[in-house]
């Protein structure tokens, strides 16, 4: 689902937000994935290939303490 744009960003939220305050990814120039929290989209990071898949295998896994 896209949410907005921003330059030559498209940011997406997941389905599984169900509140206004979410995270949000996009895909960044040179293959780089960017996160934004929805609340202060001002504020990114963004990972490149093998730090953006541990940032997501340690979500999905809910070792957040990890991060």
């Amino acid at each position: 689902m896209i949410t907005s744009t921003a330059g030559e960003m498209a940011w997406r939220k997941s389905s599984r937000c169900e509140s206004h305050t979410c995270l949000e990814v996009a895909e960044a120039p040179g293959g780089r994935m960017a996160v934004r929290n929805s609340t202060r989209p001002e504020l990114r990071i963004s990972f490149e290939g093998p730090a953006w898949q541990a940032f997501v295998h340690t979500v999905r896994n809910g070792d957040l303490g990890a991060l």
